[in-house]
């Protein structure tokens, strides 16, 4: 398995919409055991006033990837295999201040 980051640009109207699709998104992923886990992701603010996401998968490929994607009805507008990891700093999701 290899770590990607797949880029989804503009792909929910709204914190709900974005809920039901990580429902969808963790279903499609147990279909799946040992092809692709879902790590994290990252939500953006679009500049159109939709959310976006970067997200963090390890998956045996791209093609897994697409197939995930297929099955929970999500948007993919690139997807980056991931060669080195740097942390140059705690995850401000992980880390307590």
């Amino acid at each position: 398995m290899e770590t990607y980051v797949i880029v989804r640009r503009g792909g929910w109207r709204d914190d709900a919409d974005f809920a039901e699709a990580s429902t969808r998104s963790t279903a499609a992923s147990d279909a799946m055991p040992g092809d692709i886990a879902w790590i994290r992701s990252y939500v953006l603010d679009e500049p159109d006033g939709r959310l976006g996401t970067v997200c963090v998968y390890r998956a045996s490929s791209p093609e897994v990837i697409r197939r995930h994607a297929r099955a929970a009805f999500l948007p993919v507008d690139e997807i980056v295999r991931v060669t080195t990891t740097l942390i140059v700093c705690g995850d401000a999701a992980t880390t307590t201040e």
